[in-house]
């Protein structure tokens, strides 16, 4: 009796944590009410609570934790008719919290992408629409969860990056990419950055995010990965992803580090194509992996297989796929204990197999969640068959299990933010330091206005960072005019020298810097369009602020910053 007098407390509160923002999204939960409560209760060693639950779940329910699909609609119960059509193809149920239920899921991803079909006059509807909306969302998928019999919280993932890969963009703090931070070079303020940012994600409900990016980019132009990464040198891209995992962790986000072992250096997508990695085991080892090794000493949640051959460690096909690469290399040679999660299983390379086959194979090769499966019914059936034939040992499912429920306990032993920290105080001075600090010169004077008296400013894609730049400047004392004046020129993502203006008095890349070796004039890169780096960035053209920042990849012909 006295042992349960001293377990209630914490089931209470965490009852009360997970069905949070069911009155709307304003955080707050009625204490007075009543529902599910999770088996998981943070307090002694979470692997050893992970293992003996682990080992009570049915073979249903092991092959339910290890998949972490995706679900359209706005709302965990009722969504558009759109919704319920897709959800059924993929699942064979209408709503999210019914496919949590079906398959006995342990996780699931929000997604940015709509089912509704536009032309016949519907609203389309995502899973992120607002922090409130997403806020409602979690609260009813984890709710659907808690019902089970084994009454387990989900994994809430969503791919969160910041810079071109932001899934929640409407009302919650916009960081600079991770180039941008490279920049900067300051891990102190990557981490107070990524900690706000997690603290916002956390108060709508997701508790995983795949960031950051730990790969390692090339020193030439032409990389895939781009301003993702945090820069070229693995030793400095190593200590901001270590920072960027402290930072959202300690707001009790699980960060999962992508992609392993390291997909910097390809030229080719791997969301259409199989991505070839030649560099020598050395080579893998000093310059792509001093990140994933950070990642791991931060304490990582979690580790995404990428879907890339290398040609040195298993040749012939993905890493996302090989035991080679997964167990004898991640796990037996680096050392690491914790989750390994696929790239998404709908992309190219993962589709070689039937859905069914293709999630045993990746299960047999290390992985512990199956991210996006392209058909869930399958994937769910092909597991439970290998157990019952046995291809796939039930130990196999409870050591992945074990590995997943020991995360959920450390993250459920973090307390959760209310949601007034959403889109405050704190994210948005995160996000300005960042930026600020990540601002550099290539070319051009380093201290006083770079531009003087009226300014126009034009853009090569990048519209929205335009009329960002245009206010700031305005409200940094600037005369902005349509015509005539100084020409900044803003770069955007994935352009090249055919857009630079030949006229430019700056030209500023919003990307990676390497355009910037072809353009004439005084240079800079703000390495992000975020509002809150065009701020920076008016700050520095009208001379109120100075450059600090050192571009994290080579730009032929140009210094690092030509203010240091």
């Amino acid at each position: 009796m006295s042992v349960l007098r001293r377990l209630l407390p914490s089931l209470t509160a965490l009852a009360l944590l997970l069905s949070a923002c069911t009155d709307g999204g304003s955080g707050t939960a009625d204490p007075s009410s009543s529902g599910p409560v999770s088996a998981l209760v943070p307090g002694g060693d979470p692997a050893t609570q992970a293992a003996e639950i682990a080992g009570r779940l049915s073979d249903e329910e092991l092959v339910g934790q290890l998949l972490m699909p995706y679900a359209y609609g706005n709302a965990a119960d009722k969504v558009s008719s759109g919704s319920a059509s897709a959800n059924r193809s993929y699942a064979g149920a209408a709503t999210p919290a019914e496919i949590v239920k079906k398959y006995h899921l342990g996780g699931i991803i929000l997604v940015s992408s709509s089912a509704d079909d536009p032309t016949a006059g519907t609203n389309m509807t995502t899973n992120v629409e607002s922090p409130a909306q997403v806020a409602k969302l979690t609260a009813g998928l984890q709710q659907a969860a808690l019902s089970l019999p084994a009454r387990l919280p989900l994994l809430i993932g969503t791919d969160q990056e910041y810079g071109q890969v932001t899934r929640i963009r409407d009302r919650m703090v916009q960081l600079p990419s991770a180039l941008a931070f490279g920049a900067a070079g300051d891990p102190a303020v990557t981490e107070a950055a990524w900690r706000a940012a997690g603290a916002e994600l956390a108060a709508i409900g997701v508790n995983v995010d795949f960031a950051p990016d730990a790969d390692v980019l090339g020193t030439q132009p032409g990389g895939v990965i781009g301003s993702r990464s945090f820069g070229s040198d693995p030793a400095k891209v190593a200590v901001q992803v270590a920072a960027a995992v402290r930072g959202l962790q300690s707001a009790g986000v699980a960060a999962a580090a992508k992609h392993f072992p390291g997909h910097g250096h390809t030229t080719v997508n791997s969301h259409s194509s199989l991505p070839v990695l030649g560099q020598s085991l050395d080579a893998l080892q000093s310059g792509d992996l001093p990140p994933f090794l950070a990642a791991r000493d931060a304490g990582i949640g979690l580790i995404m297989s990428g879907h890339l051959e290398v040609k040195a460690v298993d040749p012939g096909g993905p890493a996302s796929f090989s035991s080679k690469i997964l167990v004898d290399l991640l796990r037996t040679k680096l050392g690491y204990t914790g989750v390994v999660v696929t790239d998404a299983l709908n992309m190219t390379p993962a589709e070689a197999w039937p859905p069914g086959e293709a999630a045993v194979r990746a299960i047999l090769a290390g992985n512990d969640v199956l991210l996006m499966p392209p058909n869930l019914t399958a994937a769910y059936k092909g597991l439970l068959d290998a157990v019952r034939s046995g291809r796939i040992t039930k130990q196999r499912l409870i050591e992945s299990a074990t590995r997943i429920l020991t995360l959920k306990l450390r993250l459920a032993a973090v307390p959760r933010p209310p949601m007034s920290v959403v889109d405050g105080d704190a994210g948005k001075s995160a996000a300005r330091a960042g930026a600020a600090a990540a601002i550099t010169v290539l070319r051009g004077p380093c201290s006083g206005a770079l531009v003087t008296g009226p300014v126009r400013v034009t853009s090569a894609g990048a519209d929205t960072a335009r009329g960002a730049l245009e206010e700031s400047l305005r409200q940094a004392g600037a005369e902005v005019v349509p015509q005539g004046g100084a020409e900044v020129r803003l770069v955007g993502y994935s352009r090249g020298s055919a857009d630079l203006s030949p006229s430019s008095a700056v030209t500023v890349a919003l990307d990676t810097p390497y355009v910037l070796g072809s353009a004439k004039g005084t240079l800079v890169a703000t390495y992000s369009s975020s509002r809150a780096s065009m701020s920076a960035l008016a700050d520095v053209l009208v001379g109120k602020a100075k450059a600090p920042g050192r571009t994290p990849v080579p730009v032929p012909g140009l210094p690092a910053s030509a203010c240091a």
